[in-house]
């Protein structure tokens, strides 16, 4: 009888284990930011050659492993990691996990969206900010410094919506966002997920900070929590054609601007235009604001 019974336990076992070794990874895109890193209080943490720029450096590395470790320790898993702030080379590459794969620089057609397509089943944004003219948030914009003003179907969006509607036309729900405390509360009325608050913003120049450790450990259980629920989260959705609205500091980008068939003229500082879907919006978002100057 027993001999039967270990028989029975050990086909189970071995029924199990290939379920195991035979399970999809899943796929996972992370886009990261860096003025939401925790640990960073300054803008010039956040640019080339400016003060503790390399401490900047290495609190974002360090956030992404932190995020990746709880990944791995979820289940077999494919991330694919993009570099997403200013010229998108700021992650320091070899302390990454070595099993995540990296986009580096930032002449690439969908910015902070570089890479994601329908093939993943989730997408985390770190480091991010709040909207251009958000108050207090912490080095709040759009963007750029040129953006005053962005909405998708009459919904004003910062970066971090304008990536979630990307996301969610891929039928990608956002499980997991992290910035400082303004970007959370401001992300969190638009997307329903975990989300981490990486410091408090006291001014759009300065935040209190936790320390960057504290941080590290916030994100891996919210990333556990994330995954854990990860087929009740839902993509963020927006209607097939998409009605922007972008409004400039300058009137210069708008009147360049009308060269492109088919864009108004909203008023002086603003145009509009209707893209046929997220993907046509998105890479003339990015044209718009990045390529065209006053």
């Amino acid at each position: 009888m027993l001999t039967k019974l270990y028989r029975v336990f050990f086909i189970v076992f071995l029924l199990c284990q290939g379920m195991i070794l035979g399970a999809k990874p899943l796929k996972i895109f992370i886009s990261v930011d860096m003025e939401g890193i925790g640990g960073i209080g300054t803008s010039e943490m956040t640019r080339h050659g400016g003060k503790d720029y390399n401490v900047g450096r290495q609190l974002m590395t360090d956030e992404v492993n932190a995020v990746v470790k709880a990944i791995f320790k979820n289940g077999p898993s494919e991330i694919l990691v993009n570099d997403s702030h200013g010229d998108m080379q700021n992650l320091i590459h070899q302390q990454l996990d070595p099993r995540v794969v990296y986009i580096q620089g930032n002449k690439k057609p969908f910015g902070m969206v570089q890479g994601l397509d329908d093939s993943f089943d989730a997408a985390i944004f770190l480091g991010y900010h709040a909207r251009a003219g958000t108050p207090r948030g912490f080095l709040a914009h759009t963007g750029s410094g040129s953006v005053k003003g962005l909405w998708l179907n009459g919904i004003e969006v910062g970066e971090g919506g304008l990536n979630a509607f990307f996301a969610g036309e891929l039928n990608v729900p956002v499980i997991l966002a992290a910035g400082d405390d303004v970007f959370t509360t401001q992300f969190g009325e638009l997307v329903n997920c975990e989300l981490v608050a990486t410091k408090t913003a006291e001014t759009a120049q300065v935040a209190r900070l936790k320390h960057g450790e504290l941080v590290q450990r916030e994100l891996f259980a919210a990333t556990e929590r994330a995954l854990k629920k990860l087929k009740k989260i839902k993509p963020l959705k927006n209607k097939n054609s998409i009605q922007i609205k972008l409004k400039f500091s300058s009137t210069i980008q708008a009147e360049v601007l009308q060269a492109i068939p088919g864009m108004d003229r909203v008023d002086g500082y603003t145009v509009g235009y209707t893209a046929k879907n997220m993907q046509e919006a998105y890479s003339l978002i990015r044209l718009m604001y990045k390529y065209v100057k006053p």
